[in-house]
């Protein structure tokens, strides 16, 4: 599978888990008779910027393989490093600024950045074996 596509697809599968996610926390908070319009903000910008994080994540993974399969090792880490600050300080910016606006409830805001390990050990588990034959 081309790596884009493959890049694609894995950012489609944690969306889903992150959509997934966020309706089940919104529901939670719904339960506990603390949902309001700060609860869904949060939930819908902080599960933006877990599948932003993880989009920009991935393709900066691949352009440093690309890196090292030219033989340029050390610039696929720079590359690596780059990317990991560049993503951080992005987060931090946007996350602050929500919080700090009052627009958003912070627990709902940071919860969504959780789902998208959760996604990814609930889709490996569920994986196929390579070999297996589905029925």
């Amino acid at each position: 599978m081309d790596m884009r596509k493959y890049v694609l697809r894995q950012t489609g599968i944690v969306g889903l888990g992150e959509a997934i996610g966020v309706a089940a926390m919104i529901g939670i908070f719904a339960l506990l008779g603390a949902y309001d319009s700060r609860v869904l903000l949060g939930g819908l910008v902080g599960g933006a910027v877990a599948v932003a994080n993880f989009l920009v994540m991935a393709i900066g993974v691949n352009l440093a393989a690309d890196k090292a399969e030219q033989q340029d090792v050390k610039g696929g880490q720079a590359t690596v490093k780059g990317s990991y600050m560049l993503r951080m300080i992005g987060m931090a910016v946007v996350l602050f600024a929500f919080a700090k606006s009052g627009l958003c409830n912070v627990i709902a805001l940071v919860i969504p950045l959780i789902f998208v390990r959760f996604t990814l050990t609930l889709q490996e588990f569920f994986r196929r074996k390579p070999g297996e034959k589905t029925q």
